[in-house]
């Protein structure tokens, strides 16, 4: 018999987060969804406010008795990613997500779950609903755009968030508090050109596919060593142009920057003679990629097809600088911390490639803990590229956000944690970007900790959050506001 989420334990917890499945939440989408919140909020009768940014706010009064508590801020983004894999019939713009439970998990039919922000709103939309908890005067924000350039944070104006504690619910590993984050700046390049080139005459024209991959998270599953369709690719497209004869038409790898890529595809023309080889090449780096990540990737697909006749032919100047571009781009991990062994400090996520006519676009995500090693490793792509003659442009960046290990906060949900479960919470910062950072530079003076529940695979349609894991962290919020200390 199939369970539904919203019978789930903590019941508020499920039942909200199985309300915010059913709104398309995308990032950039975000009007149904912060109508939903301001209408929730006002349903309640608490003061619920929207900023020009779209950010909502609810507030709600102390518990009799515990008015002289330091106010605190409940902090989770309302959008989510939308990917989806390739068999998947899905509308992001309008589809609500299909939600099961498997096993002690919930997850979603072949897209994005949400639990990425969405179990974090909906544990601060219970905690805005239940009357029988004990805690200090408090105020929920929901951020929007947090996905794409952290815009709702961007937006925030100071004097909208009034807590002087800040509890972010955006992080992915139970057992972990969050005390720093690393920055992020987004590298866009493009290879600009006036018209394609005709077509060979005898070139037969086929199409690549490259799918099957894992992709995820680019913070939070940067160090598996997970493959990037995009290097993949062109690592193929490489030994094909030079030892073949093919020529590229057309090329589409990755959908969004803070995602590791999980397909690419490209059309191609090559004399018709080489047609067998070409499919023989094809198998052998399917063969060669299921070899080097074995265990780490476990349905690497690389298919060619014949198919219709592309219009043009992208220059072969133009074709050959990016493919050694796109070759010699830095992916992956870069440098590790260590201060925080196990935790990435610098990454690159060659994101996307597109060509439409006359234009290929590049996006790449950098991420660094420390801003000057951000810069050099930006400083690096921007060479490799402007090398090739493409254009480089730098795009959004967010800072990171700086520990604090004498945080008050984080003395209170150390102790709060080790007398719930007989253990030390880890101390540590994380690799992925939260909208601390920016929160911090708007509000400096405000104490901060991110925490929540198991996550598996954000960002990628193998996303799942822990049923048990929630129903701890839940407990735990819950033991966590009421020992909040006096205010000064």
């Amino acid at each position: 018999m199939k369970t539904d989420i919203k019978t789930l334990t903590p019941q508020p917890v499920w039942g909200y987060f199985y309300e915010l499945t059913q709104i398309p939440r995308q990032t950039g989408q975000m009007e149904a969804v912060t109508r939903f919140m301001v209408d929730f909020g006002h349903s309640l009768g608490l003061e619920t406010e929207k900023d020009i940014a779209g950010n909502v706010i609810i507030r709600k009064p102390a518990t009799p008795g515990f008015e002289g508590r330091e106010m605190v801020t409940l902090q989770s983004h309302l959008d989510m990613v939308p990917q989806k894999n390739s068999d998947v019939s899905h509308d992001f713009l309008k589809d609500p997500i299909n939600a099961y439970v498997d096993g002690d998990w919930v997850k979603a039919c072949g897209t994005t779950l949400g639990a990425d922000n969405g179990i974090g709103v909906a544990m601060a939309m219970a905690v805005l609903a239940d009357q029988t908890l004990q805690h200090g005067p408090l105020e929920a924000l929901f951020t929007v755009d947090e996905e794409v350039g952290m815009d709702g944070a961007n937006g925030l104006k100071p004097g909208f968030v009034r807590g002087r504690i800040l509890l972010n619910c955006d992080s992915e590993e139970e057992g972990k508090l969050f005390v720093g984050c690393a920055g992020g700046a987004d590298l866009n390049i493009s290879f600009q050109y006036k018209k394609g080139t005709p077509l060979i005459d005898g070139d037969v024209y086929m199409r690549l596919f490259l799918s099957g991959l894992k992709g995820g998270h680019s913070g939070v599953d940067i160090h598996l060593g997970r493959a990037n369709a995009n290097k993949l690719m062109f690592r193929f497209l490489k030994e094909a142009v030079r030892d073949y004869g093919v020529r590229l038409a057309f090329i589409n790898g990755g959908s969004l920057r803070n995602a590791i890529p999980r397909e690419a595809e490209a059309v191609i023309t090559l004399p018709k003679d080489n047609v067998e080889v070409l499919w023989e090449l094809v198998a052998d780096y399917q063969d060669l990629y299921r070899s080097e990540y074995a265990g780490i990737e476990d349905h690497i697909s690389f298919i060619a097809e014949m198919t219709d006749s592309p219009d043009m032919l992208i220059p072969e100047e133009i074709q050959d600088d990016l493919i050694n571009a796109m070759e010699a781009c830095q992916n992956g991990v870069i440098t590790m911390l260590q201060d925080f062994p196990g935790t990435v400090e610098s990454s690159s996520n060659l994101a996307l490639v597109k060509s439409s006519e006359g234009l290929i676009e590049v996006k790449i995500l950098v991420r660094s803990s420390s801003e000057s090693r951000k810069a050099a490793l930006l400083s690096s792509l921007e060479s490799v590229f402007s090398l090739a003659g493409a254009r480089v442009e730098y795009g959004s960046a967010y800072n990171g956000w700086q520990p604090n290990v004498n945080s008050p906060i984080l003395k209170v949900m150390e102790h709060v944690y080790e007398k719930l479960y007989g253990k030390k919470a880890e101390v540590t910062v994380m690799h992925a970007g939260l909208e601390c950072g920016i929160i911090q530079g708007i509000y400096p003076e405000m104490d901060m900790i991110s925490f929540g529940p198991d996550l598996k695979h954000p960002h990628s349609p193998d996303e799942a959050v822990s049923i048990p894991s929630v129903a701890r962290v839940w407990a735990y919020l819950k033991s966590v506001l009421a020992d909040i200390p006096v205010g000064s």
